[in-house]
């Protein structure tokens, strides 16, 4: 496993032979709030991460044992001028949109306080693994503001328009059983175990086509919302894409010969 930091809050540790990547949020004192600089660093490892042709999956997890993420570092807020605010939207967006667009299969690890733009990281994944100490919201209305990392647009993709509505406007906290319940996490693990299961799904999803993986993503994403015929031409591009690849070579010839593929990646 090699590790590489991101200025001071990020850091991505590489494993499985660099096929799964973690991506650590960083800023134990302070529960992972979201500062500027953090955000800039989180944007700045998913576009080294998403341009990198090893990488088939990437984790998201925290290093503080009581939270994944608490949101917006509301202290440097405070301290904004509404000039200051405008110039900073742009960095802020840059976290999100960059897990959003990562080309790869996405997990994110959640326990203790997901809230606000710290849900919003994990709803940017494609996948969300917590434990049973999870608790999950987005707060942002009872502060005066709404959820700007891609709440409103993620959650009612999740959990549908009404349920997604209740949620945003009454700001409330969700804990871990009816986090599971009601959609907002895909899999819900003993407390503690929440990184190992997410490292341990993206392990399985990274030994597979890493050309397939990504053809696979972009027809789900680019999908979304479309008729049902218009998502169905997507998929068909994406098929063409990799239909023809070194990867469906290999992988039909390893199922006919009983082996373990050899993914050339291409």
């Amino acid at each position: 496993m090699s590790e590489e930091r991101f200025g001071e809050f990020v850091l991505v540790r590489r494993h499985e032979q660099g096929h799964v990547a973690e991506l650590v949020l960083d800023r134990p004192k302070a529960m992972n709030a979201v500062s500027t600089e953090m955000a800039r660093s989180v944007a700045g490892a998913c576009a080294e991460l998403g341009g990198d042709p090893e990488v088939r999956a990437v984790v998201l997890t925290s290093s503080h044992e009581r939270a994944f993420c608490v949101g917006a570092d509301l202290k440097e807020r405070n301290s904004f001028s509404d000039a200051d605010l405008v110039r900073q939207r742009p960095v802020a967006r840059g976290a999100y949109t960059g897990v959003l667009e990562l080309p790869v299969p996405t997990v994110a690890a959640v326990h203790g306080f997901a809230l606000g733009g710290g849900f919003e990281l994990a709803l940017s994944c494609d996948v969300i693994v917590a434990d049973r100490t999870a608790v999950l919201g987005l707060p942002e209305v009872s502060v005066g503001v709404i959820p700007g990392g891609g709440g409103t647009q993620l959650l009612p993709r999740r959990v549908g328009a009404a349920r997604a509505a209740e949620l945003i406007f009454t700001a409330r906290r969700v804990e871990a059983a009816e986090a599971r319940e009601l959609g907002l996490v895909d899999e819900l693990v003993e407390v503690g175990r929440d990184r190992e299961a997410a490292l341990a799904m993206a392990a399985r999803i990274a030994a597979n086509s890493p050309v397939g993986l990504r053809a696979a993503k972009r027809a789900l994403r680019l999908g979304q919302g479309l008729d049902l015929p218009a998502g169905l031409e997507v998929e068909d591009a994406a098929w063409r894409s990799v239909a023809f690849s070194g990867d469906r070579a290999e992988g039909v010839a390893a199922f006919n010969e009983k082996r373990k593929p050899n993914w050339p990646g291409r």
